[in-house]
Formats: structure tokens, sequence, C-alpha cells
């Protein structure tokens, strides 16, 4: 006859939470050990893409790893992916730049307005 074996926890019900794997133990009884869920990879906040070069963790145990493990050594490492991070760069540029010009168009129609009344 099959050696019965019992859940170690409270949680009786073959939920997605309560997954179990059969090992034998030292002495040749059979024992159930928990098998945790699987994690996920940390997605970009902006295009949702997976961030490269971080762990898939669960959520808690992503907040006890190291940080090294948890970001990536650049801005915004492991919050935002790399393309996103260089389309942030761009975009402040090109709005750097506009201001720019923006000033440079109103010195100049003032200067002109100046001539014009002289």
């Amino acid at each position: 006859m099959v050696q019965r074996v019992t859940y170690r926890r409270r949680l009786s019900y073959n939920t997605k939470s309560n997954k179990t794997q059969i090992f034998r133990a030292p002495g040749g009884q059979l024992r159930l050990k928990y098998v945790g869920k699987r994690g996920k990879h940390a997605k970009c906040g902006v295009s949702g893409v997976l961030i490269k070069a971080t762990t898939a963790t669960r959520p808690a145990n992503r907040q006890r790893q190291h940080s090294a493990k948890r970001k990536i050594s650049r801005a915004y490492g492991g919050v935002y992916s790399a393309r996103s991070v260089k389309q942030r760069i761009i975009r402040a540029f090109l709005n750097e730049e506009e201001n720019i010009v923006v000033r440079v168009l109103k010195a100049q129609a003032k200067t002109q307005g100046k001539a014009a009344k002289k």
C-alpha cells in the first residue's frame, strides 16, 4: 500500500498558493515540500517591456533583495527600460532647445521693435 502524505500547514485545499512536492526524507518516509510561486521580471513603467538584467522574483522577496540585484546602474534603472530612458533624455533635450529658440525669437522681436520706433 502507498504511504499517505498530509499537508504540514493549516490550509488543506489544493490551491495555487498551496502547491507541494513529494520528496523522500532520510529513513525512507515520504514528506511534502512546499513550493513557492514563480516570480516575474520587473516591467517598464512606461512601455511595459520586461527590464533586462533583473531577476525574476516575488514582490516580497524583491524588497528583501540586495539593491544591486534590484536595480541597474543607470538613471531610472530597474524602473524604466533603456529605450524609455533614452526617449526621456531626448524629449528633455528637445524641450530645452525649443525654450531657447523661443527666448531668442522674443529677444529679436524686442530689438526689432526698438529699431522700428527710432
